[in-house]
């Protein structure tokens, strides 16, 4: 509970100085950095966990200049995710990823809608 309340006042803190990033796309060295550190945080929980696929046309890729205590955060991606376990998917997942100085992944996160 209480990182979920971390992570709301986080993202309502962070919307301030958030700003769309044109340039980055769903195919982008963000969002795959994104889905393979989630893949491996997601198959440590559960070896059913097979795959994860990032739904583009969900996805909201924003550049921000923001931190997180003294952590710089430079990229925040949120949108839908599909977890694969054994071979088959479900519902989508929210999916919300930080990224840091040069790309470095700070945190996946997933949630049922």
């Amino acid at each position: 509970m209480k990182i979920t309340k971390l992570l709301l006042v986080t993202a309502m803190s962070m919307s301030v100085v958030i700003a769309p990033a044109t340039a980055q796309s769903p195919d982008g060295p963000e969002a795959s950095a994104c889905r393979s550190t989630g893949l491996v945080a997601l198959q440590e929980r559960s070896k059913d966990v097979t795959d994860l696929v990032l739904d583009a046309d969900t996805l909201a890729i924003s550049a921000a200049d923001t931190k997180v205590g003294d952590v710089p955060v430079r990229t925040v991606i949120l949108g839908d995710a599909y977890i694969a376990r054994n071979g088959n998917t479900t519902t989508p997942d929210r999916f919300v990823c930080l990224l840091g100085e040069k790309g470095k992944v700070l945190l996946t996160f997933f949630t049922a809608k």
